[in-house]
Formats: C-alpha cells, sequence, structure tokens
C-alpha cells in the first residue's frame, strides 16, 4: 500500500523575496508598517488601541468606594478588605445556621472581590512605572560598578607593565654589549 506524500510545512509567504538581499545590505529592507492607531479587527473581534481601564460602572457592577479621581488608594483597599473579612464571617454563620440563605452572601463577597480588582488594575500603571524605574537605576549602577572594575583593572596592568619595563631596563644595563 502506497502512502501519499505531502509538505508538513506550507511554502513561505511570497513577500520574503522583499528580505533576498538583506544580509548584504540591511537597509534593503522595506520599513515596518505604521502601528496601528485607533480600532482594528482580529479574529472577528474588534479591539482598540486606547489602554483605558473601564469603570465598574461600563461592567454593570456597583462601585463600593469613592468615584474622586484623588482616591486614597491604601485606605480604600484597607476598607474592602475588612468589609471582605466581615462577609465571609457572616457567609460561615449563615451557612451553620441557614443554609439556604447563602447566595446573597455570596453575591456580596463576588461584590468586594470585583471592586477590590478593580482597585488593583488600576494601580498598575503606577507599578510598571515604578519597576520601569528600579530596572533602569539597577542597569545605571550595574554600569558603573563595571565602569570602576575596569578602572581598576586597568591601573593594575599600567601598573604591571611599569614593573615589566623597569625590570626589562634593569636587565638590558647588565648584559654586555656587543
Amino acid at each position: 500500500m502506497a502512502m501519499a506524500t505531502s509538505s508538513s510545512y506550507p511554502p513561505p509567504p511570497p513577500y520574503y523575496r522583499l528580505y533576498k538581499d538583506y544580509e548584504k545590505d540591511p537597509s534593503s529592507a522595506p520599513e515596518p508598517p505604521p502601528p496601528i492607531d485607533g480600532s482594528y479587527q482580529l479574529f472577528g473581534a474588534t479591539y482598540t488601541t486606547d489602554v483605558v481601564l473601564p469603570s465598574l460602572e461600563d461592567q454593570g457592577v456597583r462601585q463600593l468606594y469613592p468615584k474622586s479621581p484623588d482616591i486614597d488608594f491604601k485606605k480604600e483597599l484597607r476598607t474592602l478588605n475588612r468589609e471582605l473579612q466581615l462577609h465571609i464571617l457572616e457567609l460561615a454563620d449563615i451557612l451553620v445556621e441557614r443554609p439556604s440563605q447563602y447566595a446573597r452572601r455570596v453575591e456580596d463577597i463576588s461584590l468586594i472581590f470585583k471592586n477590590l480588582h478593580h482597585l488593583l488594575n488600576s494601580l498598575r500603571p503606577h507599578q510598571a512605572r515604578a519597576t520601569l524605574i528600579h530596572m533602569l537605576e539597577s542597569q545605571i549602577q550595574r554600569r558603573k560598578q563595571a565602569i570602576e572594575d575596569i578602572k581598576q583593572r586597568r591601573e593594575e596592568a599600567q601598573k604591571l607593565l611599569g614593573e615589566s619595563l623597569l625590570i626589562l631596563d634593569g636587565n638590558q644595563s647588565s648584559l654586555p654589549s656587543v
């Protein structure tokens, strides 16, 4: 019985020919397309390039913390955390005493978790900025340390070369002239 052979990979796309001289002249490659701005379609879904955290109201969730732009995140997170602990304890009591009435408490706990999650997500840009600053500062520190290490090794090498030249000069004066 003969088996049919088939290629395991499809042929490359035709635009690979645009890069045939790239090894010899890297500037011969075409420019990349400009970044997408606004909305775009991907696999049938519409996406946008605007990185905006949707509000809880847009998601159909009741907001439990103040809506002012200058929120004290630490205070609100602590408040929601205490409220969550209280609701979990109440849920435990209800499960013991009246098991049929647990659904409302579970919904309340879910609402608190969604609010906590939204508050934490609104802190992500600040976290990313702080992480980037920390990474850049550590890179600068490593580079300064590397420069100091190179300077120290250069001084050691110059010292050794100077000592070697003195030794060679001292040996040449003691050699008989030809």
